[in-house]
């Protein structure tokens, strides 16, 4: 057992230094600007300043992140990081709380733990900043952006150069319908019924976002919620390695996902809409004898208790608290994400190819 650990480590560490590799900056991004929406897991800090419990903005967090703590809920870098490293940017797309006059031209972070497509989501928790908050925050950026570009024509056509990431959705299942004692939606839908209602409203905060002017939109599947360790110690397994219950409702939400996402093309021909697969993805990473357990102590909420003791080797973790991946495991659906290894990964293209259309 321990060699095959060390073997594993080592494998790890080829891994990471060739995905280093990658990363070396030459010239100026790929693409203009880059805009990125969702919840937790591609959230950099837009909670640090609200009364919430879903926050990151303490130790063990970031504690291999080169800036240290900064409201990631991670232990270095998140998903979205590391596509703004392989588009390129030589610097972390700055949070809608924090981005001057002087960085908004190259894209924005709105993303927000414990937010979700429906806007009470997460509420139990306390503030947060729903998709559709996030989307009026984009309006007001790109109504900042016609000031200081003093050109609607030329900021129309800058924007739809831009990348633009949406990744969220979990909070709908994990911080809405899996908890009945503060919300009403697992009494009202079943799991087909609600997965319908949410693709329907998702459909048309993607359609705003196409309204803003986005054209190459990256719209994130759901991970396998049910393998999450949080959710596995809520509701155990009966034998199985994770709560198939959980990852069936999670699928009936992903098996709407790509149809809407072929709906949308068809609707808007001039806007390149792309499903990525992130169970597909996840999962992959899941049958490579990776630890699935979480590399903190957590709360029982799921998150890291402060100051805790971590895991040495955060390389072997999939999962840094009960919900969150570690930066290698980001790593892994970030690159897979960029350059599909399977055509289940990506559809119809993945952003290597996105960002080239």
């Amino acid at each position: 057992m321990a060699n095959a650990k060390v073997n594993l480590f080592s494998i790890c560490i080829v891994v990471v230094l060739m995905q280093l590799g990658t990363f070396v900056v030459v010239g100026k991004p790929i693409v203009p600007c880059y805009f990125i929406f969702g919840d937790s897991l591609v959230d950099s800090g837009n909670n640090n300043e609200l009364k919430t419990a879903a926050k990151a903005n303490y130790p063990p967090y970031g504690i291999d992140f080169p800036q240290g703590v900064t409201g990631r809920f991670t232990n270095g870098r998140t998903m979205a990081d590391v596509i703004g490293e392989l588009l390129d940017f030589d610097e972390y797309i700055p949070t809608y709380a924090t981005v001057t006059d002087q960085q908004i031209n190259r894209g924005v972070n709105y993303a927000s733990g414990a937010a979700g497509i429906r806007d009470e989501t997460g509420s139990h928790l306390g503030g947060r900043i729903s998709l559709d908050r996030q989307l009026h925050n984009h309006y007001s950026t790109v109504s900042r952006l016609f000031k200081l570009q003093r050109n609607k024509t030329f900021t129309g056509e800058y924007l739809q150069k831009c990348i633009y990431v949406v990744n969220i959705g979990s909070n709908d299942y994990i911080n809405n319908y899996l908890k009945p004692t503060f919300y009403t939606t697992s009494h009202m839908y079943t799991t087909k019924k609600y997965a319908k209602v949410l693709v329907r409203q998702y459909s048309k905060q993607l359609k705003c976002l196409y309204d803003l002017g986005a054209r190459k939109i990256v719209v994130f599947g759901l991970g396998p919620v049910g393998c999450t360790p949080a959710e596995i110690s809520i509701f155990g397994t009966d034998g199985d390695s994770c709560v198939e219950s959980i990852n069936d409702a999670v699928k009936q939400f992903n098996d709407r996902l790509k149809p809407l996402v072929d709906e949308l093309n068809l609707d808007n021909l001039d806007a390149k809409f792309t499903f990525i697969n992130l169970t597909s993805i996840s999962l992959q990473q899941q049958g490579l004898g990776v630890l699935n357990g979480p590399c903190c102590q957590v709360r029982a909420d799921g998150q890291c208790v402060q100051n805790t003791h971590i895991c040495p080797i955060r390389a072997l973790s999939i999962y840094y608290d009960g919900f969150h991946p570690t930066d290698i495991a980001n790593t892994h659906i970030a690159t897979t994400s960029f350059n599909a290894v399977s055509p289940m990964d990506a559809s119809p293209y993945d952003i290597s190819h996105l960002i080239r259309l």
